[in-house]
């Protein structure tokens, strides 16, 4: 008789980003033909709580590393908090031999029963805020901040057309490697983050400055949580319930009024949004996350349980998954890529 499958769930929870489904397909990939039933849990932590499952068959997952989103769908809703026990006992009437969860901090943090527990867990962490510790980078921020250089590089041409101000507001709550990175791609004019409060007289000054040398349009980047030295961060709106219950929002058009009446030039904004998190993987989040896969494949084959799979020193690898479970990554106020801002006569 033919030795029993063993039964492996995955899971996605907190917000979607770019490359979870190449994660998906390269784990079933991998480990489909070598004895593991893979079932996917739908919708994050609920899928656990409500029994939602579905199988992973290879076959049906060929080519959903392409697409953005995720294949099991995802919840933002805070895991275990408080429902330990009853995650326990929802986990084993899954009759699961192991968990891989893909999620950000908001999952992670929402999982800590099982740093203390029999409960085998391989953690892929992501983030289209590169703001996770224990990794260098976190796969979908790569696809976001091309979606903020397409957008800046698209937009500039109708700032000049109409000899405008253009603000972007990118995502990233309180770290500012979305803004960071998507305008120093797209050569923006000005970045704002919020690691590094500005000076609204500084700011204008240098507004004024482009303007006077005969510039006809002006991009500037802003990070959501982006503030004036002294001010705090625009909140849009609270979610209860939510672990990040702070939802950040308007800094774009209210920094774009306040321009336009200080340095007397017509000014917009745009926000990106849920735009950053919609765009198919680009081909380095995809080289990523496929390597990802196969690393929580082959840690789940070796029994190497309560590893995260980060990205450290160029390379794919793994470490205790407390290394990701840490408060998060920010942009340090001298990070080489704000040097390189300045360099090219950024203001940042």
């Amino acid at each position: 008789m033919a030795a029993k499958a063993k039964r492996i769930g995955i899971l996605t929870g907190g917000g979607d980003a770019p490359g979870l489904n190449s994660v998906i397909e390269s784990v079933v990939r991998s480990l489909s033909g070598k004895g593991y039933e893979l079932v996917g849990i739908r919708d994050g932590f609920e899928g656990i709580f409500n029994g939602r499952t579905v199988d992973l068959e290879r076959e049906a997952l060929m080519g959903v590393h392409s697409l953005a989103g995720t294949y099991l769908g995802t919840s933002n809703k805070s895991g275990t908090a408080g429902r330990e026990e009853e995650f326990r006992q929802k986990y084993y009437a899954l009759k699961l031999d192991g968990l891989i969860a893909a999620g950000g901090d908001g999952t992670f943090a929402g999982i800590q029963i099982v740093l203390s527990s029999d409960i085998p867990l391989i953690g892929v962490p992501k983030t289209i805020d590169n703001d996770l510790e224990g990794t260098d980078i976190t796969f979908g921020y790569d696809t976001a901040c091309a979606v903020v250089s397409e957008a800046v590089d698209a937009l500039r041409a109708t700032a000049d057309a109409h000899r405008r101000i253009i603000i972007v507001e990118t995502m990233g709550r309180t770290a500012g490697w979305i803004a960071l990175g998507g305008g120093l791609a797209s050569y923006a004019d000005a970045i704002l983050l919020p690691e590094r409060p500005f000076s609204r007289s500084e700011l204008v000054t240098y507004v004024k400055r482009l303007k006077n040398s005969g510039r006809r349009g002006l991009m500037i980047v802003a990070s959501e949580g982006a503030a004036a030295k002294g001010e705090e961060a625009s909140i849009a709106f609270k979610v209860e319930g939510s672990p990040q219950a702070e939802r950040f929002g308007g800094f774009a058009e209210r920094l774009a009024r306040w321009i336009e009446g200080e340095a007397d030039w017509e000014a917009r904004h745009v926000v990106l949004g849920h735009l950053q998190r919609s765009r198919h993987p680009t081909t380095t989040d995809r080289f990523l996350t496929l390597a990802m896969g196969l690393e929580a494949a082959r840690l789940v084959a070796a029994g190497d349980w309560h590893k995260a799979v980060v990205y450290r020193n160029g390379t794919v690898t793994n470490a205790p998954l407390s290394d990701i479970m840490k408060p998060a990554r920010l942009v340090a106020p001298e990070h080489r890529w704000v040097r390189f801002a300045q360099e090219l006569g950024i203001f940042i």
